[in-house]
C-alpha cells in the first residue's frame, strides 16, 4: 500500500518544464532571420526607383549604407567597444570585414549601370554563395555538403533564369567584361564579409555588435566619398524617405536580422538563402512596378524557391550548427 501511493512521483513532470523556452532558441538565429531580411533587401530595387530623377545609383547605395551603418554602430550594445575584446588578428578581420561591406555599394551600383540590373544580380548574388562556400572550405571552417551542393546550384541556376529571362526571350546586348568584373568583386565582398561575421560570431562575439562594428566602420569609410558623387537628391522630401528606408530597413534592420541568423547558420548557408532577394525584388517588379516576366523567368522563380526550401544545413563541421 506505502508502494501505490509513493508511485506518483510531483518532480517527474517538471523535467520536461523547459521545453517551451527550448523550441523557442532557434528563432533566434536561422534561415527565418535571414530570409527576412532577404525580403527587406528584395525591396530596394523598388524603393531606389522612387528616388528623384537624376540620383546616382552609387550615391544612393552608399547614402543607405552611411547612415544605416553608422545607426547600428551607435545602437548596438558593445559595438564600439568590439576592437578592444578582440585578438589581434581578429582586428584585423573586422578592418577586412569593414572594407568588403564599404566595397559591395562600390562595386555593384557602378556594374549595374554598366551591365545592367539583370547581369549585375546574377553574378554578384550568384558568385556569393559558392564563393563563400569555398572561402570556408579553404579556411579549414567547414566542408561542403551534396546537399548544400544541390540546393545552392538550384538556386543558383533559378536566380539565373529568373533575371536573364527577358534577354532570354528577346534581344539580348552584349555584356560589358568591365562591368562583370564589377559585378564578380561584389559577391566577393559580400562572401567575404559574410564569412567574417560569422565567424567573429561563431567565436562568441555578439551578432549586434559584430554588425555593428563591421557596418559602422564601412560607413565611415564612404563617408570621403560624399564630395565626389551627387548628393543634392537628399535635400528633398522624396530623396530623404528614400535615404531613410534604405538605411532603416534595407540596412539597420535586415543586418541586424542576418546577424541573429549567423548564430546558427553557416556563411554560405546564409549566402545561399539571401538568394531570395531577387525573387522578392521580381514579385514587387511585378506588382508595384507594372513590370512583366516572361515564362522562363517564372520557370526560374519555381527552381529558386525550390533550392530555397531545400533543407540547408550546408556544411559539415560548421560551427554554428547547434549552437
Amino acid at each position: 500500500m506505502p508502494n501505490r501511493t509513493s508511485r506518483p512521483t510531483p518532480a517527474r513532470p517538471a523535467v520536461t518544464a523547459p521545453r517551451p523556452a527550448r523550441s523557442r532558441r532557434p528563432l533566434l538565429g536561422g534561415p527565418a532571420p535571414i530570409l527576412t531580411a532577404s525580403l527587406l533587401w528584395g525591396t530596394t530595387g523598388t524603393a531606389s526607383s522612387l528616388a528623384p530623377a537624376g540620383a546616382p545609383a552609387a550615391s544612393i547605395g552608399c547614402a543607405a549604407l552611411a547612415l544605416g551603418g553608422i545607426l547600428l554602430l551607435l545602437t548596438s550594445r558593445r559595438a564600439r567597444s568590439l576592437p578592444a575584446r578582440c585578438t589581434r588578428s581578429e582586428r584585423w578581420l573586422l578592418v577586412l570585414g569593414a572594407l568588403a561591406v564599404a566595397g559591395y555599394p562600390v562595386t555593384f551600383y557602378p556594374a549595374v549601370a554598366r551591365t545592367g540590373v539583370a547581369v549585375a544580380t546574377v553574378i554578384a548574388l550568384g558568385s556569393a554563395p559558392v564563393l563563400a562556400g569555398l572561402l570556408s572550405w579553404f579556411t579549414g571552417r567547414a566542408r561542403p555538403t551534396a546537399r548544400w551542393t544541390g540546393a545552392t546550384s538550384a538556386a543558383v541556376l533559378g536566380c539565373a533564369l529568373l533575371v536573364l529571362g527577358p534577354r532570354l526571350t528577346g534581344a539580348g546586348t552584349p555584356v560589358d567584361l568591365t562591368g562583370v568584373l564589377l559585378a564578380a568583386l561584389a559577391g566577393l565582398s559580400y562572401a567575404v564579409y559574410a564569412s567574417i561575421g560569422g565567424g567573429l560570431i561563431t567565436h562568441g562575439h555578439e551578432s549586434g555588435a559584430v554588425m555593428g562594428a563591421l557596418f559602422g566602420a564601412a560607413g565611415l569609410l564612404v563617408l570621403p566619398l560624399a564630395p565626389f558623387v551627387d548628393v543634392t537628391w537628399l535635400g528633398t522630401v522624396r530623396g530623404a524617405a528614400v535615404a531613410g528606408y534604405l538605411a532603416l530597413f534595407t540596412v539597420y534592420l535586415a543586418y541586424r536580422l542576418f546577424g541573429h541568423g549567423l548564430r546558427r547558420t553557416s556563411a554560405s548557408a546564409a549566402t545561399s538563402l539571401t538568394l531570395a532577394e531577387p525573387a522578392v525584388a521580381a514579385v514587387l517588379g511585378v506588382a508595384a512596378l507594372g513590370e512583366r516576366l516572361p515564362y522562363v523567368s517564372w520557370c526560374g522563380l519555381a527552381v529558386l524557391g525550390l533550392g530555397l526550401v531545400l533543407p540547408h544545413p550546408p556544411v559539415k563541421g560548421a560551427a554554428t550548427e547547434g549552437r
